[in-house]
């Protein structure tokens, strides 16, 4: 049971599913440096392909950087989105990233659960235009 703080997370599934929400269970990675950004961009072509491996597999749900808080620099930080069974197989994910394996990020992995928003696709039939995502 919750106290004034805490929610067991099964309670909040529970409390997601009787709310009507989506209750779409992904996993987030934090990935950090571990030694500035030098070892990030000797790995980033492994890890590019690696990402892009998991896109074509259906478990990429989305990936990029991230900026510095005040907007003005890249410090090496990234955070990656996958579809997973279990918070176990989302870290063997985040392990194998040559950019973890190799030792220059290290990375946090934590449940999310999308309850709202949305998102649209506007497919354009001639090669000229690229597809638009809003």
């Amino acid at each position: 049971m919750a106290d004034e703080g805490t929610m067991q997370w099964s309670q909040l599934v529970d409390l997601t599913a009787a709310n009507g929400l989506l209750g779409l269970r992904l996993y987030v990675v934090s990935s950090k440096p571990t030694n500035g950004v030098g070892p990030i961009l000797a790995n980033t072509e492994a890890h590019v392909g690696y990402q892009a491996k998991l896109e074509r597999d259906g478990i990429m749900f989305a990936a990029g950087p991230l900026a510095s808080e005040d907007g003005t620099e890249w410090l090496g930080e990234g955070l990656f989105v996958y579809r997973a069974k279990s918070l176990a197989d989302a870290r063997k994910i985040a392990e194998d990233d040559p950019m973890h394996s190799s030792g220059a990020r290290s990375f946090t992995v934590r449940d999310w659960m999308v309850n709202e928003g949305s998102y649209s696709v506007q497919v354009y039939f001639s090669s000229a235009t690229p597809p638009k995502i809003m």
